[in-house]
């Protein structure tokens, strides 16, 4: 079973490209989605990648909140499919709604983009299941608004829920001051929605899936979705 993947375009997204190109070379299918469709029936899973939707007028993703796909998204999303949502995805995601927290600036006031490691928090999820908890990967950041915040009570019931994906941390994995790139709340790096089938996270793993460009530890998070999507797939039994 080959997963069908839709990567989608809003007026000012500029990472589709990579988002395409890398869960291709995974070996899905993939096809763009124009922010105005709201068709995704023949999807499994959908992306939306990294970039300055709407140019992140207002503020960042709140436009994009607002696309008529975005409420195709949702309802995608509580039908039980898979959405990933990376960098302005990721803030997009909590602007809509499907995704607790906030997006702001980041501490330093200044534009991020270099290489991070990122701790894995929890491995049973569909995002996370190639991996085990503490494993650190380099994943590139490309963000001025990656600072990850919510309420400490949030933080409390993301802990208690286990829906913290991943940490930036050092080598080691260990979570120091200098190894937190943007000042988000607990480190935190990416988060998962209640049921677990929606991701945000800042970092970018489709940057990560090649070896010319300086690491493959992205594909780890690619195939574990496209892996989970395919055993899903095989459990349904024939009509």
């Amino acid at each position: 079973m080959t997963p069908n993947v839709g990567v989608v375009v809003f007026p000012g997204s500029n990472c589709d490209r990579d988002a395409h190109w890398s869960f291709g070379l995974m070996g899905a299918k993939v096809r763009y989605l124009w922010h105005l469709e709201t068709d995704l029936s023949e999807l499994d899973a959908v992306v939306l990648p990294g970039g300055f939707a709407y140019g992140d007028y207002l503020r960042v993703g709140a436009m994009a909140a607002y696309s008529p796909v975005m409420e195709a998204v949702k309802e995608f999303a509580a039908s039980g499919k898979f959405v990933l949502g990376v960098c302005n995805g990721f803030q997009v995601l909590c602007e809509a709604g499907l995704l607790p927290g906030a997006l702001r600036r980041n501490d330093t006031l200044r534009f991020r983009c270099m290489p991070v490691r990122v701790r894995v928090e929890t491995q049973d999820t569909a995002f996370t299941t190639g991996m085990w908890p503490g494993q650190v990967l380099a994943i590139p950041i490309a963000h001025f608004d990656g600072n990850y915040y919510c309420t400490q009570e949030c933080v409390e019931q993301l802990e208690a829920e286990r829906r913290v994906a991943f940490r930036y941390c050092d080598r080691e994995g260990e979570l120091t001051e200098e190894s937190n790139p943007n000042g988000s709340v607990g480190h935190i790096a990416g988060v998962f929605n209640e049921h677990r089938n929606v991701l945000g996270m800042m970092p970018h793993p489709e940057r990560a899936v090649d070896p010319v460009v300086g690491g493959t530890d992205g594909r780890l998070i690619l195939t574990s979705l496209l892996s989970s999507i395919a055993s899903a797939a095989s459990r349904v039994p024939s009509p």
